[in-house]
């Protein structure tokens, strides 16, 4: 039977630990209810310890009864951790420094430390039935032979799943499979979270090469939000599990446009036109082959139907239109050309746009079939 791949989605969390950014709480809510809706199975929410505020709308998500289940993030301290339960949450990642790197240099303690602060931790949360995943910070820089010691306490303590976290987001997919899969056959009652970071522009990569591997859970952000360069983004990860892998994670993907720009507006991060999946022009079609292609059939130039993900195609008329394009836009406009009129017509197109080093807007295509040239009557 095919593993059930589970999405973890950390805008509430991680994405707001983007320099810079802040949900209301109303936003908040917002966000996680769309992200319910739409069959996103956890939501990370918040790191009760950071004080009274960030608590209340924990508390406030709590109060929905999403059928998400809500984690908080926490150190691997007990106040953290005694903090979320306070909010009402059952379930809660912990996190450790596991690098030796951070171990010296930022903890500045040792393994030995580490494990036992692990033992600690996890220990007084599954005495408290919590559903626990440990979080390994800075994983893809550690030794594989420690994360197996932490992954063997993890599980002979009761711990549900083990994050491993490519904190500065320098791996590659290659590299994040071998690991992964190293792990997975080190310790395979565990169940293994990937957490990616988009330093190298490989996020969404590295997250489906974890998957691959033998990851079930993964951490995603609504539009790859996060800190520095960004999470694996939602919206990313789950069509290409689809498309690529063909591994269906079970999330309706058609409001992925409307939550893209919620989000976007909500963290003062525009989604760029040329964003993938979720753009508003990555369904731009200029070159009159490809134009051409897709007016005849989609699937020529389209790996998915627009409307899958809430978005819609957009033929341009610019510098290297072809003639089938400019007919199809002028159809949109009302306006029937006949394949000499466009033969004629496309020769403007492209003096024009040469000059305005842009397409051609709806208005600069009807002020040209007005102008009278090719011989065409005023409309």
């Amino acid at each position: 039977m095919e593993r059930q791949i589970i999405i973890d989605d950390t805008t509430l969390r991680d994405g707001e630990q983007t320099a810079g950014v802040v949900f209301s709480r109303a936003e908040k809510v917002a966000i996680a209810r769309m992200l319910d809706a739409i069959g996103v199975q956890e939501l990370e929410c918040g790191i009760p310890a950071m004080g009274e505020d960030e608590r209340a709308s924990v508390r406030a998500l709590v109060g929905l009864g999403l059928n998400a289940r809500l984690l908080t993030w926490n150190r691997a301290l007990i106040p953290d951790i005694q903090a979320s339960i306070d909010c009402g949450i059952t379930a809660v990642d912990i996190s450790l420094s596991v690098s030796d790197i951070m171990i010296a240099n930022k903890i500045r303690k040792s393994r030995e430390w580490v494990k036992e602060q692990l033992r600690t931790a996890l220990g007084f949360a599954k005495e408290r039935d919590l559903y626990v995943s440990v979080g390994a910070e800075d994983a893809s820089r550690a030794d594989l032979g420690f994360l197996t010691e932490l992954m063997e306490i993890t599980r002979s303590l009761g711990g549900d799943r083990f994050r491993f976290c490519d904190t500065l987001g320098i791996l590659d997919p290659f590299t994040m499979y071998e690991k992964v899969r190293a792990l997975r056959e080190a310790v395979p009652e565990l169940d293994i979270e990937v957490h990616t970071h988009n330093d190298l522009g490989m996020a969404t990569a590295n997250a489906i090469a974890g998957v691959k591997a033998g990851a079930r859970f993964v951490n995603t952000t609504v539009n790859g939000l996060g800190e520095r360069a960004g999470n694996a983004a939602l919206e990313e990860v789950v069509m290409g599990l689809k498309l690529a892998c063909g591994i269906e994670p079970g999330i309706d993907t058609h409001r992925f446009h409307e939550i893209s720009r919620f989000v976007g507006k909500a963290s003062h991060r525009p989604v760029p036109p040329w964003k993938a999946v979720v753009g508003e022009k990555v369904f731009s079609h200029e070159s009159g082959l490809h134009a051409d292609g897709v007016l005849k059939n989609p699937g020529n130039y389209e790996g998915f139907d627009p409307a899958e993900v809430g978005l819609k195609r957009h033929i341009v008329v610019g510098k290297h239109s072809g003639t089938s394009g400019l007919v199809e836009r002028y159809r949109e406009l009302g306006i029937a050309l006949s394949k000499r009129e466009a033969v004629c017509l496309m020769e403007q197109v492209r003096v024009i746009a040469q000059r305005m080093k842009r397409p051609l807007s709806d208005g600069d295509l009807r002020r040209l079939y007005r102008s009278g040239v090719c011989g065409l009557r005023a409309a």
